[in-house]
């Protein structure tokens, strides 16, 4: 469709219904009135929230308009997962819909959808044609996710306390405080991840100066100050007939590959877990792994949070308002945080909840630079077709047919 000032886009910002509630926005009010300066053929309108860290009076100072009813927009968007009650039929939406990998408890959110025939564009799925994620929170996941983990240390070691990244105003305000954190001159961290989460998390070890070494001095050198290593995908796993690492083999099938992080895990005081893990790839360490004697790691940050998976610890997910809590290596199972020999975990899956203000701002510029312009003056490269789960058919887009069973078992649960 060719929009115009005087047929124009008309583009809604829903109001985020989960709970716990999410304080994040996908647009920043100073971004709206940008997008709207630089495209006369768009038009804002945001349903009031009295959730967001970014207030409506904000919104109405940048010259945007209220509403409740959003019936009159072409394109929704959020952030989180729209609740099913809230949708609007024959709409575009744009959320984080956590469906496309089978996740069970969002099966009946996908027959909704289907039902009101929503045509459902996932941030997850938009992708470059080289296969390259166009937008996402990740680098905010990493930032708050290392600043916890060093939190946890303080806590667990009676070092130093540092408040909750939720409760500082800003990034600058959690780096602040992650620089006066006082660890050993001995400490040692162990970050697993190259992508948006990994850097985030390399972002606050290089704010602190913290020193990074190589991989083999981290295992066989003692250091006089704190240090980290970081660590690719082939420093901690090796294939199992002993030929050389093969990335693109591990990543279309790591069967013949196994785990080579425990000497890491002997070494290190504090794990920070930031890489991607697919399904069959090895285990980083076992449960077996943890009672050796010789397992040094005291905190585990995971912020990829895989549950049940390459990180033995993580039993369940934690959240902003109790990110913590203990493994007992003997018993293979949670244990209260002072229990003797515990190690704390932080495993909290929204972790960019914790800087609403800043992380919108983020995903905010990835989403008016790279996303909105597609949905204005079109889509050439095919990029939202291929993001798309759904159609305004009320049916599944060809690449989301393997979704067929998973929405029938939604719609029995609606």
């Amino acid at each position: 469709m060719q929009y115009s000032p005087e047929h124009p886009l008309r583009l809604g910002i829903v109001r985020e219904g989960k709970t716990p509630p999410d304080q994040r926005v996908p647009l920043t009010p100073e971004q709206c009135a940008t997008l709207i300066a630089r495209h006369p053929e768009l038009e804002i309108v945001v349903q009031p929230s009295p959730v967001r860290r970014i207030t409506d009076a904000e919104y109405v100072a940048a010259g945007l308009r209220l509403h409740e009813d959003l019936s009159s927009c072409d394109v929704l968007i959020g952030v989180k997962e729209v609740n099913v009650e809230d949708l609007i039929p024959s709409k575009t939406y744009l959320f984080f819909s956590h469906t496309y990998k089978l996740q069970p408890y969002n099966a009946p959110l996908l027959a909704g959808v289907l039902e009101r025939k929503i045509r459902l564009i996932d941030y997850e799925m938009l992708k470059r044609p080289s296969g390259k994620r166009i937008i996402g929170f990740g680098r905010w996941a990493g930032l708050v996710g290392a600043y916890n983990g060093l939190r946890a240390y303080g806590l667990q070691s009676g070092r130093f306390s540092l408040p909750k990244a939720i409760d500082c105003r800003d990034l600058k305000e959690m780096l602040d405080h992650a620089k006066s954190a006082d660890l050993p001159d001995d400490f040692r961290i162990v970050l697993t991840g190259s992508g948006r989460v990994g850097q985030g998390a390399l972002e606050v070890l290089k704010h602190m100066k913290l020193r990074g070494v190589h991989k083999d001095d981290f295992l066989r050198m003692d250091f006089p100050d704190p240090v980290y290593v970081h660590l690719e995908v082939d420093d901690y796993n090796e294939r199992i007939d002993g030929q050389p690492f093969d990335y693109d083999e591990f990543v279309d099938d790591a069967t013949g590959y196994q785990s080579t992080f425990m000497p890491f895990g002997q070494r290190a005081d504090l794990f920070i877990a930031g890489h991607f893990w697919a399904d069959g790839s090895p285990f980083l360490f076992t449960r077996e792994d943890m009672r050796n004697p010789a397992w040094s790691v005291k905190v585990v940050a995971d912020i990829s949070c895989d549950i049940d998976g390459p990180v033995a610890c993580t039993l369940r997910p934690s959240t902003i308002a109790d990110p913590l809590y203990g493994y007992d290596p003997g018993t293979e199972s949670e244990c209260a945080l002072d229990h003797p020999g515990a190690i704390t975990v932080m495993a909290v899956d929204n972790l960019p909840c914790e800087l609403p203000r800043d992380a919108s701002e983020g995903f905010g510029r990835e989403l008016m630079e790279h996303v909105i312009p597609l949905l204005i003056a079109g889509d050439d490269d095919g990029i939202l077709r291929a993001a798309s789960e759904t159609t305004l058919s009320g049916e599944l887009n060809a690449p989301f047919a393997y979704l067929a069973d998973y929405a029938a078992k939604g719609a029995g649960e609606l």
